[in-house]
């Protein structure tokens, strides 16, 4: 999502230049062409500069691995990116933030090296997601990182949520004024230069009704609930549910479908993002699923755009505002996060559709879907905030 915005904004004339480390998600191995340590330049397109500073990669996972990954990013780019972006100037610094919060510490510093406000884009909430996963427990460990939370927001001039139901966690952390509302934004989808999907599981979509769930197959997207669901659904062999993508649960699922015989569950791995709108028009459905936590009832799922974006009904197995949106833009049928009977019968309803009828909630959601979250629109909007976050700095 964030290089199309990188994209859409040096479209409309500004000049950017991105800041981060090597890149090693989701597999955890540096990709090649990158080594982890020193400092490495590169193009993205023709005019944006990146600029990368050494990474301690994801490798399989754990959680020494993870905070390893997460410090050497904070001390690398604070020893580093000064002298990198040295005679560079900047009208704003913008931090876009998944976890970890903490990769907003060297844009404090360069905030104030270069003398330029600093907007933090909060994807993700912190101390509630840690909590959530699981990844920390301990109450007196969880107040330190709200601390340390309240400092980085401190340090920041403005932040973005983005969804309207961030805006009160945030408010916890820094003063209501500094907060704004910035969705996630999805491109419209172009004809040119897209490519076809293999065409094993072309065929798959052409010959069944297929649910179709595409990106990180990981704990947080309750995927227990979508097997149970296929499970429930064995008796309808002309519906398949696919996961294409991969991720820290890729292994379990495949045990799943062994060990539960479910020739409707398809697991096809991880395409190249240009095959995905070849995908995506052929699917009956797009599923968006998340695990049962209030921590997740406040975001809107990336997916959601790029389903809305892809023009097809939408099922939400999901609580809050991502399954808001979908009801809100009439693009499909929500069920309660975690409810596998709910979710099967929602498909069986979709399926159970008249063509045209499903094909009207995907008009409807691409409408929703060019008004709300088109990047075009969204990027001159953040264009916009920024430059007026900096003649208010001055």
């Amino acid at each position: 999502m964030i290089n199309e915005v990188v994209k859409a904004l040096v479209k409309q004339g500004h000049q950017v230049v991105v800041a981060t480390g090597k890149p090693n998600y989701p597999d955890g191995n540096i990709f090649p062409g990158y080594r982890a340590n020193g400092v490495q330049r590169e193009l993205f397109g023709e005019q944006t500069l990146i600029v990368r500073v050494p990474t301690w990669p994801r490798k399989h996972g754990g959680a020494k691995n993870l905070i390893l990954n997460y410090l050497v990013f904070v001390f690398a780019g604070m020893f580093c990116l000064p002298w990198a972006l040295r005679g560079l100037k900047f009208d704003a610094i913008l931090v876009y933030a998944p976890s970890p919060i903490t990769q907003t510490i060297p844009a404090i510093l360069l905030k104030w090296i270069k003398r330029a406000p600093l907007a933090l884009w909060v994807q993700d909430l912190w101390p509630e997601s840690l909590q959530a996963t699981g990844f920390v427990r301990n109450k007196k460990a969880l107040t330190a990182v709200g601390y340390m939370v309240y400092w980085i927001y401190k340090g920041c001039d403005l932040l973005l949520a983005q969804s309207k139901a961030f805006i009160a966690p945030l408010n916890k952390y820094a003063n209501l004024s500094k907060i704004r509302y910035q969705p996630n934004s999805f491109p419209e989808q172009s004809t040119e230069a897209l490519v076809d999907g293999p065409a094993a599981l072309l065929a798959t979509l052409e010959n069944r009704f297929c649910v179709v769930f595409a990106g990180n197959l990981g704990q947080v997207q309750a995927l227990d609930c979508v097997i149970d669901a296929a499970e429930l659904l064995k008796d309808h062999p002309d519906i398949s549910i696919v996961l294409v993508g991969s991720g820290s649960k890729s292994e379990w699922l495949a045990q799943q479908k062994r060990e539960r015989g479910l020739d409707n569950l398809e697991l096809p791995g991880r395409f190249p993002m240009q095959t995905m709108p070849s995908i995506f028009n052929r699917a009956g459905a797009l599923l968006v699923s998340l695990e049962d936590d209030p921590i997740f009832e406040l975001t809107i799922p990336s997916k959601v755009q790029a389903y809305l974006a892809a023009g097809k009904p939408v099922l939400a197995s999901l609580n809050g505002e991502g399954a808001q949106v979908v009801l809100e833009a009439k693009a499909g049928l929500a069920s309660p996060a975690g409810d596998s009977a709910a979710l099967a019968a929602n498909i069986l309803k979709i399926k159970q559709m008249p063509s045209d009828e499903r094909d009207t909630l995907g008009r409807q959601g691409k409408l929703y879907f060019l008004e709300y979250f088109e990047t075009e629109s969204q990027a001159r909007h953040l264009a916009e905030t920024l430059s007026a976050m900096g003649k208010g700095k001055k």
